[in-house]
């Protein structure tokens, strides 16, 4: 039993997919990224841990 070749439409999606889970992958990692800057910083403080006097 051998598998039929991939038809010229799913190589493109594929490469469209792949594509699209690049760019998903790389947002996150920079969202990722920043929030682990700000946080290790000190820079983050939440707004009602703030004393006001």
């Amino acid at each position: 039993m051998s598998f039929r070749e991939d038809h010229d439409l799913h190589k493109r999606r594929f490469g469209r997919n792949l594509g699209v889970a690049l760019t998903l992958a790389a947002f996150i990692f920079i969202v990722f990224g920043l929030t682990y800057v700000k946080v290790t910083r000190g820079d983050f403080e939440p707004v009602n841990a703030r004393i006001e006097n």
